[in-house]
Protein backbone atom coordinates (compact mmCIF):
# COMPACT_ATOMS: atom_id res chain seq x y z
CA UNK A 1 0.00 0.00 0.00
CA UNK A 2 1.25 3.26 -0.84
CA UNK A 3 -0.34 6.24 1.24
CA UNK A 4 0.11 10.09 0.59
CA UNK A 5 -1.16 12.39 3.50
CA UNK A 6 -1.50 16.04 2.91
CA UNK A 7 -1.97 18.81 5.04
CA UNK A 8 -0.88 20.64 7.53
CA UNK A 9 -0.44 23.88 8.81
CA UNK A 10 -1.10 23.77 12.67
CA UNK A 11 -1.05 20.86 15.38
CA UNK A 12 -4.80 21.01 14.66
CA UNK A 13 -4.44 19.19 11.34
CA UNK A 14 -0.18 17.87 11.64
CA UNK A 15 -1.16 15.48 14.90
CA UNK A 16 -4.20 14.01 13.51
CA UNK A 17 -1.87 13.20 10.14
CA UNK A 18 0.34 11.61 12.24
CA UNK A 19 -1.88 9.65 14.27
CA UNK A 20 -3.60 8.19 10.74
CA UNK A 21 -0.10 7.50 9.39
CA UNK A 22 0.98 5.77 12.51
CA UNK A 23 -2.22 3.34 12.14
CA UNK A 24 -1.47 2.69 8.66
CA UNK A 25 2.08 1.68 9.51
CA UNK A 26 0.98 -0.34 12.24
CA UNK A 27 -1.91 -2.17 10.70
CA UNK A 28 0.57 -2.21 7.47
CA UNK A 29 4.50 -2.30 8.49
CA UNK A 30 5.47 -2.56 5.04
CA UNK A 31 3.26 0.77 3.70
CA UNK A 32 4.83 3.16 1.72
CA UNK A 33 3.79 6.98 3.58
CA UNK A 34 4.67 10.23 1.73
CA UNK A 35 3.49 13.66 3.26
CA UNK A 36 2.56 16.55 1.22
CA UNK A 37 2.36 20.27 2.88
CA UNK A 38 2.83 23.66 2.84
CA UNK A 39 6.64 24.71 2.66
CA UNK A 40 7.97 27.33 5.75
CA UNK A 41 4.46 25.51 7.76
CA UNK A 42 5.21 23.42 10.94
CA UNK A 43 4.75 20.11 9.42
CA UNK A 44 7.84 20.50 7.81
CA UNK A 45 9.84 20.15 10.57
CA UNK A 46 7.40 17.75 12.99
CA UNK A 47 6.37 15.36 10.08
CA UNK A 48 10.53 14.26 9.38
CA UNK A 49 10.56 14.07 13.55
CA UNK A 50 7.91 11.72 13.38
CA UNK A 51 10.03 9.51 10.98
CA UNK A 52 8.28 10.29 7.63
CA UNK A 53 9.30 11.90 4.53
CA UNK A 54 7.28 14.58 3.46
CA UNK A 55 7.63 17.21 0.58
CA UNK A 56 6.49 21.11 1.31
CA UNK A 57 4.52 23.23 -1.28
CA UNK A 58 4.73 27.08 -1.95
CA UNK A 59 0.95 27.53 -1.59
CA UNK A 60 -0.48 29.79 1.19
CA UNK A 61 -3.60 31.31 2.28
CA UNK A 62 -5.56 34.49 0.18
CA UNK A 63 -4.65 37.72 1.40
CA UNK A 64 -8.53 39.22 3.07
CA UNK A 65 -7.27 42.49 3.40
CA UNK A 66 -4.47 43.60 0.18
CA UNK A 67 -5.91 41.89 -2.86
CA UNK A 68 -3.05 43.24 -4.77
CA UNK A 69 -1.22 40.77 -2.49
CA UNK A 70 -2.97 37.97 -3.40
CA UNK A 71 -1.55 38.09 -7.22
CA UNK A 72 1.49 36.81 -5.64
CA UNK A 73 -1.13 33.98 -3.61
CA UNK A 74 -2.76 32.85 -7.27
CA UNK A 75 1.19 32.60 -8.99
CA UNK A 76 1.82 30.47 -5.98
CA UNK A 77 -0.88 28.34 -6.02
CA UNK A 78 -0.43 27.61 -9.95
CA UNK A 79 3.44 26.30 -8.96
CA UNK A 80 1.83 24.08 -5.78
CA UNK A 81 -0.52 22.55 -8.06
CA UNK A 82 2.29 21.73 -10.59
CA UNK A 83 4.56 20.72 -7.71
CA UNK A 84 1.52 18.40 -5.95
CA UNK A 85 0.63 16.95 -9.74
CA UNK A 86 4.29 16.18 -10.24
CA UNK A 87 4.53 14.47 -6.42
CA UNK A 88 1.57 12.41 -7.18
CA UNK A 89 2.71 10.73 -10.31
CA UNK A 90 6.01 9.96 -9.42
CA UNK A 91 5.29 8.58 -5.96
CA UNK A 92 1.80 6.37 -7.35
CA UNK A 93 -0.25 6.16 -4.28
CA UNK A 94 -3.36 4.32 -4.11
CA UNK A 95 -5.23 7.07 -2.01
CA UNK A 96 -4.69 10.29 -1.00
CA UNK A 97 -5.75 11.59 2.32
CA UNK A 98 -6.35 15.00 2.76
CA UNK A 99 -6.23 16.70 6.46
CA UNK A 100 -7.24 20.09 5.75
CA UNK A 101 -4.61 23.07 5.83
CA UNK A 102 -3.10 25.17 2.50
CA UNK A 103 -1.33 21.96 1.36
CA UNK A 104 -4.62 19.70 0.93
CA UNK A 105 -6.64 21.50 -1.68
CA UNK A 106 -3.56 21.29 -4.90
CA UNK A 107 -2.84 17.65 -3.58
CA UNK A 108 -6.00 16.48 -3.32
CA UNK A 109 -7.54 18.47 -6.63
CA UNK A 110 -4.09 16.42 -8.73
CA UNK A 111 -4.63 13.20 -7.17
CA UNK A 112 -8.52 13.50 -7.95
CA UNK A 113 -7.64 14.32 -11.76
CA UNK A 114 -5.33 11.92 -12.11
CA UNK A 115 -8.46 8.92 -10.93
CA UNK A 116 -6.44 8.08 -7.22
CA UNK A 117 -8.93 7.48 -4.87
CA UNK A 118 -9.21 10.51 -2.06
CA UNK A 119 -10.29 10.69 1.12
CA UNK A 120 -11.31 13.62 3.49
CA UNK A 121 -10.78 14.18 6.61
CA UNK A 122 -13.24 17.09 7.99
CA UNK A 123 -12.21 18.42 11.46
CA UNK A 124 -14.92 21.44 12.05
CA UNK A 125 -18.55 21.67 12.42
CA UNK A 126 -17.84 23.94 9.86
CA UNK A 127 -16.85 22.85 6.06
CA UNK A 128 -14.60 25.62 4.15
CA UNK A 129 -14.27 26.11 0.71
CA UNK A 130 -11.36 23.56 0.00
CA UNK A 131 -12.99 20.86 1.38
CA UNK A 132 -16.90 21.74 -0.19
CA UNK A 133 -14.73 21.61 -3.39
CA UNK A 134 -12.65 18.62 -3.32
CA UNK A 135 -15.48 17.16 -1.71
CA UNK A 136 -17.73 16.32 -4.84
CA UNK A 137 -14.93 14.18 -6.38
CA UNK A 138 -13.78 12.48 -2.76
CA UNK A 139 -14.36 8.82 -2.22
CA UNK A 140 -15.08 9.29 1.31
CA UNK A 141 -15.44 11.91 3.92
CA UNK A 142 -14.35 11.11 7.72
CA UNK A 143 -16.03 14.06 9.86
CA UNK A 144 -16.00 15.07 13.59
CA UNK A 145 -19.61 16.30 13.72
CA UNK A 146 -23.27 15.55 13.17
CA UNK A 147 -25.20 17.23 10.50
CA UNK A 148 -22.20 17.54 7.87
CA UNK A 149 -24.66 16.57 5.19
CA UNK A 150 -24.90 20.80 4.98
CA UNK A 151 -21.67 20.61 3.62
CA UNK A 152 -21.60 17.54 1.86
CA UNK A 153 -22.80 14.41 -0.09
CA UNK A 154 -24.81 12.25 2.26
CA UNK A 155 -24.09 8.95 1.00
CA UNK A 156 -20.06 9.63 1.43
CA UNK A 157 -20.00 10.87 4.62
CA UNK A 158 -18.78 8.57 7.85
CA UNK A 159 -18.83 10.17 11.20
CA UNK A 160 -15.07 9.38 12.78
CA UNK A 161 -14.25 12.31 14.66
CA UNK A 162 -10.06 13.49 14.99
CA UNK A 163 -7.37 11.29 15.95
CA UNK A 164 -6.21 12.62 19.34
CA UNK A 165 -2.32 12.00 20.93
CA UNK A 166 -2.00 8.57 21.66
CA UNK A 167 -0.76 9.26 25.20
CA UNK A 168 -4.39 11.23 26.05
CA UNK A 169 -6.72 8.22 24.89
CA UNK A 170 -5.98 6.57 28.96
CA UNK A 171 -5.76 9.84 31.04
CA UNK A 172 -5.77 8.83 34.33
CA UNK A 173 -7.71 11.02 36.36
CA UNK A 174 -6.38 13.09 39.22
CA UNK A 175 -2.79 11.59 38.40
CA UNK A 176 -0.93 12.21 41.74
CA UNK A 177 2.56 12.23 39.59
CA UNK A 178 0.72 15.59 37.68
CA UNK A 179 0.16 16.98 40.78
CA UNK A 180 4.20 16.42 41.78
CA UNK A 181 4.99 17.33 38.56
CA UNK A 182 3.27 20.80 38.50
CA UNK A 183 4.12 21.84 42.37
CA UNK A 184 0.65 22.01 42.99
CA UNK A 185 -1.89 20.61 45.49
CA UNK A 186 -4.31 18.05 45.03
CA UNK A 187 -6.70 19.60 47.35
CA UNK A 188 -7.89 23.03 45.66
CA UNK A 189 -9.20 23.32 42.06
CA UNK A 190 -7.07 23.63 38.92
CA UNK A 191 -7.51 25.78 36.04
CA UNK A 192 -5.89 24.43 32.64
CA UNK A 193 -5.39 27.28 30.20
CA UNK A 194 -4.32 26.75 26.91
CA UNK A 195 -3.22 29.47 24.50
CA UNK A 196 -1.65 27.32 21.91
CA UNK A 197 1.64 26.89 20.21
CA UNK A 198 2.17 30.69 19.28
CA UNK A 199 -0.35 31.93 22.25
CA UNK A 200 -3.70 33.92 22.13
CA UNK A 201 -3.11 37.25 22.95
CA UNK A 202 -6.75 37.95 24.46
CA UNK A 203 -6.95 34.65 26.32
CA UNK A 204 -3.59 35.49 28.01
CA UNK A 205 -4.72 39.42 28.99
CA UNK A 206 -7.76 38.00 30.18
CA UNK A 207 -5.48 35.52 32.77
CA UNK A 208 -3.08 37.97 33.66
CA UNK A 209 -5.48 41.12 34.52
CA UNK A 210 -7.70 38.35 36.52
CA UNK A 211 -4.63 36.48 37.52
CA UNK A 212 -4.78 37.50 41.48
CA UNK A 213 -8.67 37.23 41.84
CA UNK A 214 -8.33 33.91 40.26
CA UNK A 215 -5.76 32.27 42.75
CA UNK A 216 -6.71 34.36 46.02
CA UNK A 217 -10.01 32.35 45.60
CA UNK A 218 -7.90 29.31 46.02
CA UNK A 219 -8.06 28.11 42.10
CA UNK A 220 -4.29 26.88 40.97
CA UNK A 221 -3.72 27.87 37.31
CA UNK A 222 -1.67 25.65 34.91
CA UNK A 223 -1.08 28.44 32.53
CA UNK A 224 0.41 27.86 28.92
CA UNK A 225 0.86 31.35 27.43
CA UNK A 226 2.76 29.96 23.62
CA UNK A 227 5.82 31.16 22.95
CA UNK A 228 4.64 34.63 21.08
CA UNK A 229 3.86 35.86 24.93
CA UNK A 230 5.95 33.73 27.51
CA UNK A 231 9.11 35.93 28.05
CA UNK A 232 6.44 39.00 27.93
CA UNK A 233 4.38 37.88 30.65
CA UNK A 234 6.86 36.79 32.82
CA UNK A 235 8.72 40.58 32.48
CA UNK A 236 5.11 42.08 33.38
CA UNK A 237 4.41 39.46 36.00
CA UNK A 238 8.06 39.01 37.85
CA UNK A 239 6.95 40.48 41.12
CA UNK A 240 3.56 39.55 41.38
CA UNK A 241 3.73 35.98 40.06
CA UNK A 242 1.65 33.83 42.62
CA UNK A 243 3.17 30.58 44.04
CA UNK A 244 0.00 28.71 43.09
CA UNK A 245 0.78 29.07 38.91
CA UNK A 246 2.51 26.91 36.77
CA UNK A 247 3.66 28.99 33.78
CA UNK A 248 5.33 28.26 30.26
CA UNK A 249 5.13 28.39 26.99
CA UNK A 250 4.44 25.14 26.30
CA UNK A 251 3.32 21.86 28.52
CA UNK A 252 5.08 18.97 27.07
CA UNK A 253 2.63 16.53 29.51
CA UNK A 254 -0.30 17.41 28.63
CA UNK A 255 -1.80 14.50 29.48
CA UNK A 256 -0.55 15.17 33.53
CA UNK A 257 -1.95 18.63 32.74
CA UNK A 258 -5.85 16.94 31.44
CA UNK A 259 -5.78 14.95 34.15
CA UNK A 260 -5.79 17.19 36.80
CA UNK A 261 -7.48 19.78 35.24
CA UNK A 262 -11.11 20.93 36.66
CA UNK A 263 -11.67 23.63 34.31
CA UNK A 264 -9.91 24.40 30.99
CA UNK A 265 -10.07 27.57 28.74
CA UNK A 266 -9.08 27.36 25.16
CA UNK A 267 -9.51 28.69 21.77
CA UNK A 268 -12.20 26.45 19.68
CA UNK A 269 -9.76 24.98 17.21
CA UNK A 270 -10.75 20.96 16.35
CA UNK A 271 -8.18 19.20 17.85
CA UNK A 272 -8.25 20.62 21.53
CA UNK A 273 -12.14 20.37 21.26
CA UNK A 274 -11.80 16.65 20.43
CA UNK A 275 -9.36 16.32 23.20
CA UNK A 276 -12.15 17.90 25.72
CA UNK A 277 -14.38 15.85 24.56
CA UNK A 278 -12.65 12.16 24.82
CA UNK A 279 -11.67 13.30 28.03
CA UNK A 280 -14.99 14.62 29.51
CA UNK A 281 -13.33 18.18 30.02
CA UNK A 282 -15.53 21.20 31.07
CA UNK A 283 -14.24 24.04 29.17
CA UNK A 284 -14.68 27.75 28.47
CA UNK A 285 -14.32 28.25 25.00
CA UNK A 286 -12.64 31.34 23.34
CA UNK A 287 -13.23 31.33 19.93
CA UNK A 288 -10.36 33.03 17.58
CA UNK A 289 -11.63 35.81 15.00
CA UNK A 290 -9.07 35.21 12.72
CA UNK A 291 -9.60 31.82 10.88
CA UNK A 292 -11.33 31.30 7.66
CA UNK A 293 -14.80 31.18 7.72
CA UNK A 294 -14.62 31.71 11.66
CA UNK A 295 -14.67 28.12 11.84
CA UNK A 296 -13.85 28.03 15.29
CA UNK A 297 -17.18 30.05 16.63
CA UNK A 298 -19.03 26.86 14.93
CA UNK A 299 -17.12 24.64 16.47
CA UNK A 300 -17.98 26.32 20.10
CA UNK A 301 -21.49 26.90 19.20
CA UNK A 302 -21.67 23.39 18.69
CA UNK A 303 -20.79 22.66 21.80
CA UNK A 304 -22.21 25.65 23.63
CA UNK A 305 -25.51 25.35 21.96
CA UNK A 306 -26.05 21.69 23.51
CA UNK A 307 -24.77 22.65 27.10
CA UNK A 308 -21.44 21.17 26.75
CA UNK A 309 -19.32 24.15 26.94
CA UNK A 310 -19.22 27.64 27.74
CA UNK A 311 -18.63 30.46 25.16
CA UNK A 312 -17.08 33.44 25.80
CA UNK A 313 -16.14 35.90 22.75
CA UNK A 314 -12.76 37.04 21.91
CA UNK A 315 -13.86 40.89 22.64
CA UNK A 316 -15.12 39.80 25.79
CA UNK A 317 -12.10 37.50 26.97
CA UNK A 318 -9.79 40.26 27.99
CA UNK A 319 -12.59 41.62 30.82
CA UNK A 320 -14.57 38.81 31.43
CA UNK A 321 -12.44 35.97 31.55
CA UNK A 322 -12.00 36.08 35.15
CA UNK A 323 -15.29 35.77 36.51
CA UNK A 324 -16.67 33.68 34.13
CA UNK A 325 -14.31 31.28 35.41
CA UNK A 326 -14.74 31.83 38.78
CA UNK A 327 -18.56 31.40 38.29
CA UNK A 328 -17.84 28.05 36.74
CA UNK A 329 -15.49 26.13 38.91
CA UNK A 330 -17.14 27.29 42.02
CA UNK A 331 -20.05 25.71 40.67
CA UNK A 332 -19.92 21.81 41.29
CA UNK A 333 -22.98 21.02 39.38
CA UNK A 334 -22.00 23.19 36.68
CA UNK A 335 -19.01 21.68 35.91
CA UNK A 336 -20.61 18.26 36.56
CA UNK A 337 -23.17 18.72 33.85
CA UNK A 338 -20.80 20.43 31.30
CA UNK A 339 -18.57 17.08 31.57
CA UNK A 340 -21.43 14.69 31.12
CA UNK A 341 -22.45 16.78 28.11
CA UNK A 342 -19.38 17.25 26.38
CA UNK A 343 -18.09 13.69 26.57
CA UNK A 344 -21.33 12.76 24.29
CA UNK A 345 -19.36 14.43 21.59
CA UNK A 346 -17.42 12.19 22.13
CA UNK A 347 -15.62 9.46 19.12
CA UNK A 348 -13.40 6.77 20.00
CA UNK A 349 -10.28 5.58 18.43
CA UNK A 350 -10.87 7.84 15.28
CA UNK A 351 -7.27 7.08 13.66
CA UNK A 352 -8.22 3.54 13.19
CA UNK A 353 -11.37 4.16 11.58
CA UNK A 354 -10.24 6.55 9.13
CA UNK A 355 -7.69 3.66 8.03
CA UNK A 356 -10.69 1.13 7.79
CA UNK A 357 -12.44 3.77 5.11
CA UNK A 358 -9.16 4.01 3.61
CA UNK A 359 -9.27 0.12 3.16
CA UNK A 360 -12.42 -0.20 2.26
CA UNK A 361 -12.16 2.15 -0.57
CA UNK A 362 -8.97 0.89 -1.54
CA UNK A 363 -10.79 -2.80 -0.83
CA UNK A 364 -8.60 -4.33 0.41
CA UNK A 365 -8.11 -7.27 3.41
CA UNK A 366 -7.04 -6.00 6.66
Amino acid sequence: MKIIISGGGTGGHIFPALSIANEIRRRFPEAGILFIGAKDRMEMQRVPEAGYKIKGLPVSGFNRSSKLKNIGVAWRLLKSLFLAHKYVRRFKPDAVVGVGGYASGPTLWMASLLGIPTILQEQNSYAGITNKLLAKRAAKICVAYRGMNRFFPADRIVLTGNPVRKDLENVKPKNPEAYRYFSLQNDRPVLLVLGGSLGARTVNNGVKNGLKVITDSGVQVIWQTGKNYFDKILEELKDEMPDNVWISDFISRMDYAYSIADLVVSRAGAGTISELCLLGKPAILVPSPNVAEDHQTMNALALSDNQAAVLLRDKDATDLLAPTVLSVITDKAKLQALSEHIIGFAQNNSAERIVNEIVSVLRIEN
